[in-house]
């Protein structure tokens, strides 16, 4: 390799994964993985999870798209729902006013199925309810490499993200992975679990907009609070009550707000 050719990085081994590589760069990935064979074993490895998940979301990606989720449908919904979410806006004022934000977050229960960010929640469940049961690969990056887990997601996601630290809750971080988003954009899921063997998902997924307020929805015994910020769209699932998970949400967005400064520092 000369001086005028880049190394091979972390992001041309992903990108292989991928099969994204334009071919004159998949000619020196695939040199360079002869050459090492302990990360082709990775790389292979990593392959093979990729398979997995395609498979298991196979079934999903086939269905139908809901009429709910239709884009017709999400227009007509805005549509509909400017003047009531105006009202609500005024209400929570009073409310936040007269009681305090948590509290009145606390006892409101929002429909999953309210626009594009309800799509986002949806799909935040259905990989909860498709990892939290995976003994043997529940993660593809596990935490005892949390620097290389951090620069792989962010990479991915095309922003710095952070790992918060739930250990005041009795949550250990397990580790995370790459998902497919419903969108053109990626997703990303970590995974943490307590001493009770409890396990609680906190999902990510760029290229969303719009507000910042927690809501909350249930899907059977699945809670999950979600918001969007910067850009980032964020739900934490568990199978726990609302008012346990309430405090957790409050501790992600406080760790994710005040790590702001530091990721925009020159």
């Amino acid at each position: 390799m000369t001086n005028h050719e880049s190394p091979i990085g972390e992001d041309d081994l992903h990108a292989y994964v991928d099969r994204r590589l334009p071919q004159d760069r998949l000619e020196k990935v695939e040199a360079y993985l002869k050459s090492n064979p302990d990360v082709a074993a990775q790389i292979s490895a990593w392959r093979t999870q990729r398979e997995t998940l395609r498979d298991q979301l196979a079934s999903k990606a086939a269905e139908p798209i809901p009429a709910r989720h239709r884009i017709s449908n999400i227009r007509a919904i805005r549509r509909q729902g400017r003047l009531r979410q105006l009202n609500l806006m005024a209400a929570s004022v009073l409310l936040l006013v007269a009681g305090g934000a948590t509290g009145w977050i606390a006892k409101t229960e929002w429909p999953a199925s309210s626009g594009v960010q309800g799509v986002m929640v949806s799909d935040a469940i259905s990989a909860y309810r498709t990892f939290v049961v995976d003994a043997a690969h529940p993660v593809e990056v596990k935490a005892t490499e949390q620097d290389h887990l951090v620069q792989w997601l962010s990479n991915r996601l095309g922003q710095p993200i952070k790992t918060p630290d739930l250990t005041g809750f009795g949550f250990r971080l397990m580790g995370g992975r790459v998902l497919p988003a419903a969108t053109n954009g990626v997703a990303a899921m970590l995974m943490y679990d307590d001493d009770h063997g409890t396990r609680l998902t906190l999902y990510l997924r760029n290229g969303e907009s719009g507000e910042t307020a927690y809501r909350f929805v249930r899907e059977g015994n699945i809670s999950a609070f979600y918001w969007i910020d910067r850009g980032l769209g964020f739900a934490l699932s568990a199978a726990a009550s609302r008012e346990r998970l309430l405090p957790i949400v409050d501790a992600v967005h406080h760790q994710i707000e005040k790590s702001k400064p530091l990721n925009n520092k020159s």
